[in-house]
C-alpha cells in the first residue's frame, strides 16, 4: 500500500546533493514524495510561505546565506509547526544535540550509504501508528494528568520511540541495538528528550511516568 503523497522541501546549495537526494526520495517505494528543491535559506522561507505546509524539510546546515544552526533556528522560529531534519556532512555530536534541542526531528549524514539514507527518510516521513502522546498516556496514566503531556506530544517519532525504551528500563547500549543507531546518537536523543521535558536526569524522567 502506497502512502499519501508527502510534500518535501529540500534545501541544499550543491547540485549533486540535491539530485541524489531527490533520486532517493523518488525511490522509497511505499512513500510517494513531491519534492521542492531550494538552494538557499531565503528560497526555503519563500517556499514555506507559498507552497507549504510541508511534511518534511531537509535543511543543509551550511548554505550561502546561512551558516551553522542559525538557519535552523530561523526556520523553526518562523514555521514552528513544520518538521525539520538536518541534511549535513558534520558528525559533531554537540551540533547535532543542539539542533535536536532546538526542535529538529532528526538528521541525515551525507556520508551515509544510500540504503541507510532511504531507511532514515522513510522513518521521518511515515506517521506514527497512532498519537504517540495518547499511547504513552494510556500506558502511563500519571502522564495524562501532568503538565508534561503537551511536551511529550511535541516530541518527534524517533524521540518517542527512544523515550518508550527508556521507560522500559533499556540502557543506552540496549537502545542503540534495538534502534540500530550509534551509541553517540542515542545519547544525543536522550539529552534532547531530557531537555524537552525539562528534567535533569534519567531517573527524574522515569519518575514522571511511574
Amino acid at each position: 500500500m502506497v502512502d499519501t503523497n508527502k510534500k518535501v522541501l529540500l534545501v541544499d546549495d550543491h547540485d549533486l546533493v540535491r539530485f541524489g537526494t531527490i533520486m532517493l526520495l523518488e525511490s522509497l517505494g511505499d512513500v510517494q514524495c513531491e519534492v521542492t528543491p531550494c538552494r538557499s535559506l531565503d528560497d526555503a522561507r519563500t517556499a514555506c510561505r507559498e507552497r507549504g505546509p510541508f511534511d518534511l524539510v531537509l535543511l543543509d546546515l551550511n548554505l550561502p546565506d546561512s551558516k551553522g544552526l542559525q538557519g535552523l533556528r530561523t526556520m523553526i522560529g518562523e514555521f514552528p509547526n513544520t518538521p525539520f531534519a538536518m541534511l549535513t556532512g558534520t558528525q559533531d555530536e554537540f551540533v547535532i544535540r543542539q539542533a535536536q534541542a532546538m526542535g529538529a526531528i532528526g538528521y541525515l549524514l551525507k556520508s551515509w550509504t544510500p540504503e541507510r539514507l532511504k531507511e532514515a527518510l522513510k522513518s521521518l516521513l511515515r506517521p506514527a501508528a497512532g498519537p504517540a502522546s495518547a499511547r504513552l498516556a494510556e500506558r502511563f496514566p500519571k502522564l495524562a494528568g501532568s503538565s508534561h503531556y503537551d511536551r511529550v506530544a511535541e516530541l518527534g517519532q524517533r524521540h518517542i520511540q527512544i523515550l518508550e525504551l527508556i521507560l522500559e528500563g533499556c540502557s543506552n547500549q540496549e537502545i542503540a541495538k534495538e534502534t540500530e543507531l550509534t551509541l553517540g546518537t542515542v545519547k544525543n536523543y536522550v539529552s534532547a528528550i531530557l531537555l524537552a521535558l525539562d528534567v535533569e536526569s534519567r531517573s527524574h524522567l522515569i519518575s514522571l511516568f511511574h
